[in-house]
């Protein structure tokens, strides 16, 4: 055993002192470490070099200005477009359709023949009508000749008075049979030209829904095919009926109410337009009323039953302070906006957002105009904070080696502690690019 612990296998004592000393080292980090994070840095010592508290750091942020403008009041809504009439072209006589004159989705003008049903009949009608008129206009002109000579003969006191009266009134019926055989010979006429079918209004006609070679009647359902007039084309939309007193005083002052449609994503504007009507009564399960506008649609671009984006100016909103959307902020006290004031910190203001239009909204409060409000970068911002502007070039990298870059980490602009430190340490700032590609010249 001797032997064993002079080898150095097994020392129990040297091995309780090498743990021993590993204890006491732990606690010596330990200690400087806990020391080191209860020190407050030294003032100078953190400006010199960056490294004090992160809220003595500016924050960057993104800012606007305060405008005052008149702003004008849209009121958005979804419609559907209508066509200002929309008929379905039926035959009004039956018959066998022979032939069709139009193709689908052709722009047809009011009168064009759309298609023809075989006439032959129709035809053989009128020829009817006609030698039934002819027949009885004979026949009266023998009655009223027999009804001449009638009247002679009683002058002559040579006939009875009935027999005069018995020609009189077979003058008058064959009159009124010939009223009749006239009005026969217009009918057959009449049928004869609605064989002839003809675009009812000018528009945009639809696919057919029958051929050539059917029979068709004139109380068939759907008809030969549907034209659509598109030019003007209606929108029928609705607007909650708080809008009803403004829009019925500007009616009633005779001014025209505008109307803009764009298209599903607000991005395209298809066609301006005006108010051509309001419902007579408001929809008590929305709260709201029908309205219709009308727009040229001098280039198509409103299709019938195309869903439509509408806006209806109501009016203009004289001097208004228009401050961003994004500039807005909601608290338990309610809506503020951060101003930053000359010495760049900034200060929550009480707005009251009214009405917007796109970006902007229009806002009551204690702002004047040129007022830098926060538009990015408030999570971080408390009244008193001190911010630095970020500038649309810093956004889109370094600009002259100042300011800060977004998405850098959080480095400090130049001349703040970090940077003037990594100056120090030898950490050049990469140089600028001119649109060449090559480095920029020094300012």
């Amino acid at each position: 055993m001797a032997s064993e612990r002079n080898s150095g296998r097994w020392i129990p004592g040297r091995r309780g002192g090498w743990i021993a000393v590993f204890l006491l080292l732990a606690a010596v980090v330990g200690g400087v470490i806990y020391f080191r994070g209860m020190t407050p840095a030294v003032d100078g010592a953190a400006g010199s070099r960056g490294r004090g508290p992160a809220g003595n750091r500016p924050q960057s942020v993104a800012v606007a200005e305060v405008r005052i403008a008149d702003l004008p009041i849209w009121v958005p809504a979804l419609g559907t477009a209508v066509p200002r009439n929309l008929v379905t072209v039926r035959s009004r006589v039956d018959g066998e359709l022979i032939r069709l004159h139009f193709r689908e989705g052709d722009v047809v003008r009011q009168g064009q023949p759309l298609a023809e049903i075989d006439p032959r009949p129709f035809r053989a009608q009128l020829a009817e009508a006609n030698g039934q008129l002819q027949r009885d206009v004979a026949l009266l002109k023998n009655a009223e000749i027999d009804l001449e000579r009638y009247r002679t003969l009683w002058a002559q006191d040579s006939i009875a008075k009935q027999q005069l009266d018995t020609q009189e009134a077979l003058v008058r019926q064959y009159r009124g049979t010939i009223e009749a055989d006239r009005a026969q010979v217009a009918s057959a006429r009449l049928q004869l030209d609605f064989a002839h079918i003809v675009a009812p209004v000018a528009g945009r006609v639809g696919l057919r829904q029958v051929d050539p070679g059917n029979q068709i009647h004139a109380n068939d359902t759907n008809g030969l095919v549907v034209v659509a007039q598109v030019q003007p084309m209606t929108v029928v939309f609705a607007v909650p009926e708080s809008y009803l007193p403004a829009l019925r005083q500007r009616i009633a002052a005779g001014q025209p109410v505008v109307v803009e449609g764009w298209d599903r994503d607000f991005r395209n504007r298809l066609a301006n337009g005006r108010l051509l009507a309001l419902d007579n009564l408001v929809d008590p399960a929305t709260g709201t009323i029908r309205l219709k506008a009308e727009f040229a649609n001098a280039d198509h671009a409103l299709f019938p039953n195309q869903f439509v984006n509408v806006r209806l100016l109501l009016g203009t909103q004289k001097n208004a302070t228009l401050v961003p959307g994004a500039a807005i902020q909601r608290g338990a006290q309610g809506s503020y906006v951060y101003a930053v004031d000359a010495d760049d910190v900034v200060k929550s203001v009480r707005v009251v957002p009214g009405t917007a239009d796109g970006e902007v909204v229009a806002v009551d409060g204690p702002l004047a105009a040129g007022t830098r409000v926060v538009t990015d970068g408030v999570d971080k911002l408390r009244d008193g904070t001190r911010i630095e502007v970020i500038t649309p070039e810093v956004r889109g990298g370094e600009r002259g080696g100042q300011g800060k870059r977004r998405g850098d980490g959080g480095r400090p602009p130049e001349g703040s502690g970090q940077n003037a430190a990594g100056a120090a340490d030898g950490q050049a700032e990469r140089p600028r690019r001119s649109a060449g590609g090559q480095p920029a010249a020094a300012n």
